[in-house]
Parts: structure tokens; sequence; C-alpha cells
């Protein structure tokens, strides 16, 4: 394999969820406890950590292309070929496979990257480890303290899931629902302001199933972290229906720090498909939760995942998704063709529906999603909000930040990064808005 006997430089490469994309940014901190620095890309890279989601279609074999990629680049810059570790959940799907069919120095699961620098020196030593093991939430007291961060932030408070949706890995991937202690994640969220977060995201594959010993309940969390001096707003995603409490609608009301979105996967509008994806809900419950959270929150922007071409899906059952869509309005949506996970209950089904069938459903979907998505931004044309600066646009002068509905805005300003300046909009696009410092 030739990799470097002492890596000194590493890349973290994440794909799919936002979850991956916290996992990514704890195994760069870890590596850069151990002394090695950031490097700039993956051609300059000694170690590059390929931190992968089983969630896409073809994930595994997208995998070994970008395993092959990352040798051919080195190979034609006749450098070293760099150590290749990679993480996540294809590693965890795959284990031992992955090291033997690609050749590569680390396969680490998302539950034992904690371990990565003993990994990193025992592949160093002997060519070759290998770490799937799931241990219950061990991993967050090995990880070291947060660095510094931009002015958006997430944070890991709940991982797994209990529920075995008939088409999702993620039980098999991630393990089991467990909950991170209510003081680690209070402190964790602390350090991320000290460190510049003005806004954090709690995350979990079910974040709305957090709970602890004394029955806090995620929106007890919630009013927790809206007592830290300096946070001045708190989101989190992904929810389930089925733990959509009435305590955490009723926050939605009464913390001024959360902000009005709610991102609350429904995935199909059809009571025969949702039972066979084992989906815990009914068309008519999830609307009722809807119609709920809009009591609490009049404003809310909604937000959902949406699978077409389930097995057996039928044309007037898809029929039953799109008058869904035009009955809640979604401000933004995740939409997918299904594609079977080998391993999970849904794989076996008789009735797999035609591609090209699937194909014309999805673009039907999207473009019921996408006309709601423009007309909830056009609804935004005149409002004044409160905009986190987030980064720089692209010409000189424009900053980019988020509204408090998840919205992109663009504005001429000389605001720094992290400042929430007060933002009248003045014009709006299918993806994203444009406004003038109030």
């Amino acid at each position: 394999m030739n990799a470097p006997t002492t890596p000194k430089t590493y890349h973290v490469k994440s794909f799919g969820c936002q979850m991956n994309v916290y996992d990514g940014e704890r195994m760069a901190e870890l590596m850069a406890a151990q002394g090695m620095t950031a490097a700039p890309d993956a051609d300059s890279a000694d170690l590059i950590v390929l931190n992968t989601c089983h969630i896409r279609e073809k994930a595994t074999e997208k995998v070994y292309s970008d395993i092959g990629r990352v040798r051919k680049s080195a190979r034609l810059a006749d450098r070293a070929a760099p150590m290749i570790a990679v993480a996540g959940c294809v590693a965890q799907a795959e284990g031992e496979e992955i090291a033997h069919r690609a050749k590569v120095d680390i396969v680490v699961g998302p539950q034992a990257y904690h371990n990565l620098p003993d990994l990193v020196a025992q592949a160093s030593a002997q060519g070759r480890a290998i770490d799937t093991d799931m241990p219950a939430i061990a991993k967050f007291g090995a990880l070291p303290a947060r660095r510094k961060t931009g002015p958006t932030a997430f944070l890991t408070v709940q991982e797994g899931c209990d529920k075995f949706c008939t088409y999702c890995v993620v039980p098999y991937t991630r393990g089991a629902e467990v909950s991170r202690p209510f003081q680690a994640i209070v402190d964790e969220a602390k350090s991320l302001v000290d460190a510049g977060a003005r806004e954090i995201t709690l995350l979990g594959q079910n974040v709305n199933a957090w709970d602890d010993a004394e029955g806090t309940g995620l929106h007890g969390l919630i009013a927790a972290l809206d007592k830290i001096d300096g946070l001045a707003r708190i989101r989190y995603t992904t929810s389930h229906p089925n733990d959509m409490k009435e305590g955490l609608i009723r926050a939605h009301a009464e913390v001024e720090k959360l902000m009005p979105f709610l991102h609350l996967p429904v995935q199909a509008g059809n009571d025969r498909i949702l039972k066979a994806m084992n989906r815990s809900h009914s068309r008519d419950s999830y609307l009722r939760i809807l119609d709920r959270v809009r009591a609490a929150r009049p404003d809310i922007a909604l937000s959902g995942d949406f699978i077409v071409g389930f097995p057996g899906e039928t044309e007037d059952e898809f029929r039953d998704t799109l008058s869904l869509v035009d009955a809640v309005g979604y401000a933004q949506c995740f939409s997918f063709k299904y594609s079977p996970r080998p391993g999970t209950p849904a794989a076996e089904m008789d009735g797999a529906v035609p591609e090209e069938v699937m194909d014309d459903r999805l673009q039907r979907l999207q473009a019921a999603l996408n006309r709601d998505q423009a007309a909830f931004n056009a609804a935004s044309v005149g409002k004044t909000c409160a905009v986190l600066i987030e980064r720089k646009g692209k010409l000189p002068g424009q900053m980019l930040g988020k509204s408090p509905w998840l919205q992109s805005v663009h504005l001429m300003t000389d605001a720094a990064i992290g400042d929430l300046v007060t933002v009248r909009i003045e014009s709006a696009g299918p993806n994203s808005l444009a406004g003038v410092v109030a």
C-alpha cells in the first residue's frame, strides 16, 4: 500500500447527512490533537479519511470509486500513496470486506472513530487496522474539547434508531437509539459558543427521541441551552413524527431562540405504503401533528423527506403523496427514488416499480415541492427579519446568511461573519432571498 509510516497531514471528506459533517469535524479535531496538520485538499494529505454515507444509491460502489481516484491522483503526481481510512456507515456495513477488496489501511465505524489515532498508529506499524465495534456512546467521552468554530455549529445529542423502517440501514450501521448525557451536551454547547458559534443545530437520527433518566426530553434540553449567553439560535434535526411530543411543540411557542423551522420526514402520503415502510404514523396523524405545530408557531417553515417508487406503490398511492404535498405547503424538502439496501426487509419485497415510472414520479413530486418552496420564498418579500451572517458572497461587499426560516439571504453589508443583522427582504428566487440592511 506504500502509505506513509507516520502521516503528518490529514484531510477528511464527509458525505451525506449533518451527523456525518459533525463526525468529520470531530475526526479532524482528533487528528489535530495528535499534532497533525490539516491539508488544504486530498492531494496534499498523508492521511485521507473518507467519511461515508450508506443512505444514497450505490453508496458502496461510490466509495470504491473514490478510493481509486485517490490512488490514481497520487500516481499521476508521482507522490507516495496516502494512508486511506474509510469511516462512517459504509465502513460499518462492509467491515473487513472493504479492507480486503479495496486494500485500504483503516476501516472504522461511526461508533468507533474516537479510536482513530490508535488505528493510525496500528496501520503504520502493521499495515491495516479495523474497528467496527458499536459501544453505546463511549466515543463522546474520548473526544477532545471543541476547537474554534464558525458562526454555526452541529452538536450530536442522540444516535441510532429503534424504528426499523423497512427501507433503512441506520439501525444496522448506527445501532440502537442512545441519548448523550444532559450535562455533556450543555458543556459542549458552551464550548462551541466560547469558540464562536452563534447558532447550534442539535443532531440525531431521531433527535426528538432524546431523553435522560429525569425525563427532561428534547424540549427541556432546548430550554437549558436557551440560557447560554452568546447563543442566539437553536435548531434541531432530524425528527420522527412518533417522537413529536407536546412539550417540544410548546417549545416552538415559548423559546425565542428556537428557530421557526421543523424538518419532519413523512416519506409518503398513503397509509398502505406507510405501513409497508413500517412508519409508525398515518397520513392523518402526521397532518394533525403539523396542525398542532402551526398553532404553536404560525410562521413555522416545514420541511420533510419523501421516497417515491417504494415496492408496490401504485399510481393512485403516489397521487396521495402529491395531495399531501398540496395540503402542507412545504418550505423545502428532500425527495428520492427508492433504492434497495442489502439486508433491509424492503429489499426482499415484491412489486419493484420500473425505473422509468420512478423517474416520472420523482419529477412530478419535485415540481410540486419546487413550486411550494418558490411560493414560500416569495411570501418572504417585504418581511424584516434577523439574518445570521455566515460567509462572504461572490460579489465584492456581499455577504451570505440565513433567515430564521433557514433561507439563504444575500445582502451588501460591512457586517462581519457571525453578526446578526436586521434585514428587509426585497426579492426572492427559487433557492434564496436578497435583502438590504433595515
